[in-house]
């Protein structure tokens, strides 16, 4: 096996595989496109912009990426509390690349969409 092929058959050491399991959810691309275009947001905000998105799930999804240092997690020492959720600085390098591959989406979405109505047939 060559050499540069290696680095992909260590699950634990494989950057490929560790950075798309955090995103081969169907919520963390889509909240940190939502938070670059939006900036700095409330749980509710966000929770309002994707709709179809239960609160637990929303949560969930924003501690996996608070905890990859990809969110700030801002916490108001008010009553009630009020958190706020932005872009991290190494997430502001990501989204260039999040970006192309939303544009890549919207250019063949019709293509995919009616190659698996065909593939179901």
């Amino acid at each position: 096996m060559k050499k540069n092929l290696l680095k992909f058959s260590d699950i634990e050491h494989c950057p490929i595989r560790n950075i798309l399991d955090r995103f081969g959810d169907k919520w963390s691309i889509l909240i940190l496109l939502i938070l670059s275009e939006e900036g700095t947001l409330r749980f509710n905000q966000l929770h309002k912009i994707i709709g179809s998105i239960s609160q637990k799930v929303l949560s969930t999804t924003l501690k996996k990426l608070e905890a990859d240092n990809l969110v700030i997690r801002k916490i108001y020492p008010e009553v009630p509390p009020r958190v706020e959720y932005s872009l991290s600085s190494i997430s502001v390098t990501l989204i260039p690349h999040l970006k192309n591959l939303e544009e890549w989406a919207d250019e063949h979405f019709n293509e995919i969409k009616d190659s698996r109505t065909r593939y179901k047939k």
